[in-house]
């Protein structure tokens, strides 16, 4: 996908397997509809802000490159789309994830990227614990949040340095305060 002004669509019932995915189109243009994506590379050639994968169902697929803001799973509220993804099997440790959130799915089959990323796991179930602790700069307002995340949410991943500059604290610090708390993959 190369024409930055053209709208792509990708479904719908659509089902790719094998194949490789090169992403290099705003999320503005590109709309995700319904199908199946099966052991495909999925390429993002600028930072993807904002896209909900929440309508294909991923399987086996590896993420390569940035992705901000975009949800992976499946979503119980909101329109019936969101009902027909998931994910599963699938591979981020090349990919930079900044305010990822995962959906209704098993983590364990999830390769997440390591440090400077970061991923609060069960994000619901532990953000009254999180919110107790001492967070560098403003880290704690973020960390409070994580309540409000809606349901059926299990991860949710960061990027620390992108974090760092937008919460007025360093990397370095806000690593020490992520090692001691509990629930946080790196």
């Amino acid at each position: 996908m190369t024409d930055k002004t053209a709208i792509y669509w990708l479904g719908p019932n659509v089902t790719l397997r094998g194949c490789t995915l090169i992403l290099g189109v705003s999320a503005r243009w590109l709309h995700l509809v319904s199908g199946k994506l099966i052991d495909c590379t999925l390429q993002a050639k600028g930072e993807l802000k904002t896209l909900p994968w929440t309508s294909l169902g991923l399987k086996g697929c590896s993420f390569k490159g940035r992705f901000s803001g975009n949800d992976f799973g499946f979503r119980v509220e909101g329109d019936d789309t969101r009902t027909h993804g998931g994910i599963e099997d699938c591979d981020f440790s090349e990919a930079r994830l900044n305010g990822c959130r995962f959906f209704n799915c098993d983590m364990r089959t999830i390769h997440l990227p390591r440090w400077p990323c970061f991923t609060f796991m069960d994000p619901i179930g532990r953000a009254e614990e999180l919110a107790r602790r001492e967070w560098p700069g403003q880290v704690g307002l973020l960390v409070e949040g994580l309540a409000k995340n809606p349901k059926g949410t299990v991860a949710e991943t960061w990027h620390a340095p992108s974090m760092a500059e937008k919460m007025d604290t360093t990397v370095e610090a806000l690593r020490v305060a992520l090692e001691r708390a509990p629930g946080i993959f790196m």
